[in-house]
């Protein structure tokens, strides 16, 4: 790619255009984990094979239902891309293979059509990036997997901190992977024809990946948009940047053991210029009224100005840095380095290399962000956003998760309870929402 990009996060479908830099071609989206449900007549895939359902039932854990759909047009689509693929060395056993019991599937195309539905504020995006939750979590598996971390850490000089970020941003440390069949996400969306060239080009790496042995159609799996394993790689990316430092002959990112895909992550960082040592940034004061555009200055000469850490002392000289307010000089205010530029190149949003570096920052026991943001509600504390995600699944709204972070579900929660009660549907997790729920 220019500079293949990896994916995403897990978070970004929340980022806002007003603070967002812009995802890039490859960047991605959070996927929706499907849960348990009433499906009615519909046709599921079991063993690459497709069942007719007769009647409503709940759906078993790791069946997923596939509206029945005859698309004459994606099946020739198929026959001729398989010359395509031929020409770029996909051999015709490969090919069969991974394309047995392929189908259209249209819930993709509308996940793709829908990623901007929800919009989060900076500080929405950032106390769930960095909720208890995942910092405990992130401390845990640090420890779990300090062993294989801190040999990465050595061998790529990438700080086992932030490798353990990007996981936990990208699949919650291991939890949520991706579970749809790569090979029919990525045909579909190579057939729809939106970003037809892109995709495509993601299915060839994908049947490369098949051929070089790395992982069998039935584990290769991801995310509605193509990205797979712990830290979410893209095919092409995986194809350009994937280790087997296990030594096991495999660059196995989809294995109960996530080392192949950390080291892979540390590898990538690597190969962008990450510097050891060197922090993403750090928050700072800045006095008040100033403006800084995108002016680059040692840490030294912005304390000159009267930029200093937020502990009042000059930040020391890591290297030229510029001032970030990513919600204006009303919010918190952070100098970044040349590292916070490594992160967005494994996902290009300012919002994305926010939340991995503080993630990172606060699973090595640092402090929460201590500027107050101009958030315009009264939020809710993290064991109130547990209670509001209560009453709210209490009352049959769809929550998936009682844990505290405002993702997407829980957004599309608040509306519609809001909705049901005739308020505004502002999406927010407010003291003035969890008073209604109580009073309702």
């Amino acid at each position: 790619m220019r500079a293949v990009m990896l994916g995403l996060s897990a978070l970004l479908t929340g980022i806002g255009p007003s603070w967002a830099a812009g995802a890039v071609e490859e960047s991605l989206r959070p996927q929706l984990r499907p849960g348990s449900g009433l499906i009615t007549a519909a046709a599921v895939v079991v063993n690459d094979a497709p069942v007719r359902v007769l009647r409503p039932q709940l759906r078993p854990e790791g069946l997923r239902a596939i509206p029945v759909t005859s698309n004459p047009g994606f099946d020739r689509w198929i026959a001729g891309f398989r010359g395509r693929a031929a020409a770029q060395g996909i051999s015709r056993r490969v090919f069969d293979s991974a394309f047995r019991g392929v189908r259209y599937d249209p819930e993709v195309v509308a996940k793709d059509r829908n990623q901007s539905e929800f919009k989060r504020e900076i500080w929405d995006y950032l106390d769930s990036a960095a909720s208890p939750v995942r910092v405990e979590n992130g401390q845990r598996a640090l420890r779990q997997q300090g062993r294989a971390l801190n040999r990465i850490e050595a061998h790529y000089g990438v700080e086992k901190e932030i490798v353990t970020a990007v996981w936990g941003m990208e699949s919650t440390y291991g939890e949520r992977l991706g579970d749809l069949p790569l090979i029919g996400s990525m045909a579909t969306l190579a057939y729809d024809g939106r970003r037809g060239a892109f995709f495509e080009k993601q299915l060839i790496a994908a049947l490369k990946i098949l051929q070089s042995g790395d992982v069998t159609p039935d584990k290769m799996k991801g995310s509605w948009a193509g990205a797979m394993g712990h830290t979410q790689f893209m095919p092409t990316s995986y194809e350009a940047y994937a280790v087997d430092f296990t030594g096991d002959g495999k660059r196995d990112v989809w294995s109960d053991d996530p080392t192949d895909a950390l080291a892979s992550t540390a590898a990538y960082l690597k190969r962008f210029g990450w510097r050891k040592g060197m922090p993403w940034g750090v928050e700072v004061r800045v006095p008040r009224g100033a403006s800084y555009g995108g002016t680059s200055r040692m840490p030294s000469d912005w304390a000159a100005r009267g930029v200093v850490g937020i502990d009042g002392r000059p930040v020391r000289d890591f290297g030229s840095a510029r001032i970030l307010q990513p919600a204006g000089p009303a919010g918190a205010s952070f100098m970044v380095f040349a590292n916070f530029d490594v992160i967005k190149r494994y996902n290009n949003a300012d919002a994305y290399a926010l939340g991995v570096g503080h993630l990172s920052d606060r699973i090595a026991g640092g402090p929460p962000i201590q500027a107050s943001w101009p958030r315009g509600y009264d939020p809710l504390s993290f064991d109130e956003r547990k209670e509001m995600q209560r009453r709210l699944r209490r009352k049959g709204f769809a929550v998936e998760k009682i844990d505290g972070i405002v993702g997407p579900n829980t957004v599309a929660a608040i509306r519609a309870f809001q909705r049901s009660v005739g308020a505004a549907q502002d999406g927010l997790p407010s003291q003035q929402l969890l008073a209604l729920l109580k009073r309702s």
